[in-house]
Formats: C-alpha cells, sequence, structure tokens
C-alpha cells in the first residue's frame, strides 16, 4: 500500500477521484450499520410519504465516505484531524456519487495538509467536506 509523505503535497494537488454507486443495499446496510434506524433509509414508502422519491443515504455513510476518501489518497499513514462536511443533495438508489478533493492549504508547522472534498451525483453536490489530515 502506497504511503503519502508530508513532502510529496504541494497546494492545488487534486486528489484521485473516487466513483461510488449508490444501491439500496448500500443504503440501508449503511444506516443498519451507523445505527441509524430512521424509515427514510430503509423504508421506500415512508421515504415517499414524506416527499422522497425513494429511500437516501444517511450523514454518517457520507461522513465515512469523506474520511475514507482522503484515506484512500493520503495510506495507512495519514491522521484525519478534522472532518467538517454539509450535505446537500439526497443519494438515491442508482446514483453514482464522484468524489473529488483538492489540497487548499498545506501547514509546515505540524504537517497539516487542509482539503476541500466534494461528493456529487446527477443532482448536485451530495456532501461538500473540510478535512484536515496529518502527514509524516
Amino acid at each position: 500500500m502506497k504511503t503519502l509523505s508530508f513532502s510529496d503535497v504541494r497546494m492545488g494537488d487534486q486528489l484521485p477521484s473516487l466513483d461510488v454507486e449508490i444501491t439500496a443495499k448500500l443504503i440501508t446496510a449503511s444506516a443498519i450499520a451507523t445505527r441509524d434506524y430512521q424509515d427514510v433509509h430503509h423504508d421506500q414508502d415512508a421515504a415517499r410519504a414524506l416527499g422522497s422519491p425513494n429511500i437516501f443515504m444517511n450523514i454518517l455513510t457520507s461522513n465515512g465516505y469523506v474520511g475514507r476518501f482522503v484515506t484512500d489518497w493520503t495510506g495507512s499513514t495519514g491522521q484525519l484531524k478534522k472532518v467538517a462536511i454539509q450535505l446537500g443533495a439526497p443519494n438515491y438508489p442508482g446514483d453514482t456519487m464522484t468524489m473529488s478533493g483538492e489540497v487548499v492549504a498545506v501547514n509546515e508547522d505540524n504537517k497539516s495538509v487542509e482539503l476541500k472534498v466534494v461528493g456529487k451525483n446527477k443532482l448536485g453536490n451530495h456532501v461538500v467536506g473540510h478535512v484536515v489530515v496529518s502527514l509524516p
């Protein structure tokens, strides 16, 4: 497995994109795994009764994908120090969420890197995140 070091990173670097296929199984299983039993994440009729066309991904799963996306880039030595996200367009079954990221700041003092991360689907931005990660 590759590992990224602080000296390898420059402002403006783009992270390799990641496509996540959104399925009903992924939405339901990840909601259960995060102990989020809200019916809109597993019951299509309940989601529709609240005005949604289908079940949709929960915030904890979106947050997990942001973390995974960054640590896939850094390798095993990257340490997430801060993850702050905002949700936008829902992820529905049949969507593909494409994750992208950019280095927006490099801090020499503590060898940390600040990233802007975006997960986008056909409706727009599903998640926008600000992530701080430290590197060796």
